[in-house]
């Protein structure tokens, strides 16, 4: 499996910058002042670059919702009972969560993947079940204050099956993909991933996640620092802080990202625990962070830092913190709309406008 996965990461490309510069060219003659729409053209721009186009399309759109139990809930690092993850992985399938209403809304698929939650959820007894796919590298992680959260293989099994699960979408047509998450206490994790990292302390970190009060985000700051100083995960190998502080969506999520690169497809990135799936990704592969589009800037605190370590800038910043891919769906709207900017927008000449003088 890893030969299989430096094969995928020798296999990820620069953005080729010729496709970037004629669409530079294209949006200059474009009929309105220059760069008039602001971020809108960077975006259009960077969507060329991806898809080696001057025509990129964002028509078919996916979420793909990675969902996955931690050991290490059995601290107290969430406001919500462990088995909340089960019960919102259905409400997912019947269609009744935050992430179908923005996904509709924009026009995503929703796809949730069982990367390790504790049930055994069957598909074929719940409505939406096509779209649940189950692919469990464990029942839930092993508790990272004790020990490493999964082996290396399942970390790389995670990566793996991310990675598959996003080629087999893009095979089937879909050109903008975006991460989800789901997994109560996943944001303990996520925040030791950035932590480690991206050096930050974790004071400015770690945040209340679910929102737990005072007393629970001190208890879960001890928890994440007694993870890091028990398993001591390297900060330049992102299989190995996967797999002693992470997760198994974390793991997949990382994977989706590789599969965009790798496929020249661009990703927009979710909010918190997608971006510590970004922070494995890159630290893999440093490319892929030219395929990513931050979707929104999260209400925890330390995903400032995690985005400014990818140099990524969100593109909505709307107080959220739901997670479940809500952030990144209603960035797709933005990214497509930037690219109907591009291609539907007449020029100076074809427009017939006298140009700036």
């Amino acid at each position: 499996m890893t030969e299989n996965l430096k094969e995928i990461i020798d296999g990820i490309e620069p953005l080729d910058q010729i496709w970037i510069d004629n669409a530079k060219a294209r949006t200059a003659q474009l009929v309105m002042p220059p760069r008039a729409l602001g971020r809108l053209h960077e975006i259009s721009e960077r969507l060329c670059g991806i898809h080696k186009t001057l025509d990129p399309s964002t028509e078919r759109k996916a979420i793909l919702v990675m969902a996955g139990d931690h050991g290490v809930a059995k601290h107290g690092v969430s406001a919500f009972p462990q088995e909340v993850t089960g019960a919102m992985v259905q409400t997912f399938l019947s269609g009744g969560a935050g992430i179908n209403a923005l996904a509709g809304h924009v026009g995503a698929e929703v796809w949730v993947v069982d990367m390790g939650i504790i049930p055994d959820i069957e598909p074929s007894r719940l409505a939406g079940g096509d779209r649940y796919l189950v692919k469990k590298i464990g029942n839930g992680t092993e508790n990272m204050a004790q020990g490493p959260a999964m082996t290396r293989d399942q970390a790389t099994r995670a990566i793996l099956t991310g990675f598959q699960i996003a080629s087999d979408r893009i095979r089937e047509g879909v050109s903008l993909l975006g991460t989800g998450d789901m997994g109560i206490g996943n944001t303990t994790p996520s925040a030791a991933i950035g932590a480690v990292i991206t050096g930050t302390g974790l004071d400015k970190m770690v945040g209340p996640g679910t929102g737990v009060d005072d007393h629970g985000l001190v208890q879960k700051r001890k928890t994440i620092q007694t993870a890091i100083d028990i398993n001591k995960p390297d900060p330049k190998d992102g299989l190995d802080v996967l797999a002693k502080v992470g997760g198994f969506e974390i793991g997949g999520i990382a994977g989706v990202m590789l599969a965009g690169a790798f496929h020249g497809k661009p990703v927009v990135v979710d909010g918190f625990i997608s971006t510590a799936g970004a922070l494995v990704a890159s630290t893999l592969c440093p490319r892929v962070e030219a395929y990513l589009f931050a979707g929104h800037r999260s209400e925890e605190p330390g995903h400032d830092a995690m985005l400014q370590h990818l140099g990524l800038k969100p593109i909505l910043d709307l107080g959220m913190r739901l997670g479940e891919g809500t952030g990144g769906s209603l960035a797709m709207s933005i990214i497509e709309a930037a690219g109907r900017v591009f291609r539907d927008v007449f020029t100076f000449d074809e427009a017939g406008v006298p140009g700036k003088s």
